[in-house]
Formats: structure tokens, sequence, C-alpha cells
């Protein structure tokens, strides 16, 4: 297995995790600000090549209800504008539901938003392992 990148997208901040080639450590990684400009989407295109990812897994926010929200289309409209900058590098997005309630309850020294994206990195690979 390679590398996995995962994005917990706001539109100030976009918490970043990473796991090891294994699949089996997920660790969080600095924040990235203002990821919908060009200086943000290269920061997450430095990320992704300096852990030589093979995937990046973005956070889809949908409603409690399963539905699209307005932030859900945002989030959308970010990966595909991913997949065209990371290309061939594959782009996924993936249910983020809860994840922010789940880094805020285990705490820690990364970011919030980075804690985020290792919860969503972590239930990722969980699903990914089960298939």
């Amino acid at each position: 297995m390679s590398r996995v990148v995962a994005l917990d997208h706001g539109s100030a901040r976009c918490g970043v995790a990473s796991s090891d080639p294994s699949g089996t450590i997920v660790t969080p990684l600095e924040a990235i600000a203002k990821p919908d400009t060009p200086a943000g989407m290269e920061a997450i295109k430095d990320v992704v090549q300096e852990r030589e990812a093979a995937l990046v897994i973005v956070g889809l926010p949908l409603g409690m209800d399963g539905g699209t929200t307005e932030q859900t289309n945002r989030v959308q409209h970010f990966a595909a504008q991913l997949r065209k900058l990371l290309s061939p590098v594959e782009v996924e997005v993936f249910d983020e539901r809860l994840t922010t309630k789940a880094a805020q309850e285990i705490g820690g020294n990364s970011s919030e938003d980075s804690r985020a994206a290792a919860v969503l990195l972590e239930r990722w690979l969980a699903v990914s392992e089960e298939q």
C-alpha cells in the first residue's frame, strides 16, 4: 500500500493527515491556510508530493440525513480542482460526518482541523480494509 493523505476542507483552513506506507499509522500534519487560493493549492500539492501519496481523501460534508448541503457542493468543486492539479494522483471524497466532534473529544497538540482529517483517514482506512 502507498501513503494516503486526507484533507478536511474549510474556507479558512484545511486539516491535513497522512498515513504511513502500510496504512496502519495516521499522523495529523500542519493545517494549510486558505486552501482555495493558488498558494493553498500549491501547499496541498507540496504535501502530497513530499509524502509520495498515491491517493488523497477529501472529507465530504453531508447533512446528518446523508443529503447534500451548500458546503457539500463547495467541497465537490474543491475535489474536482484537486483532481486536475494532482493528476495522476487519485482524489476521492469520503463522508466526514462527526469527524470534527471526534477530533474535539480526542484532543491533542495538533490543530483540530488536522485531527479531524486524521479521524477521516482512520475511518477511510478501516472501510477500505473491509473491502
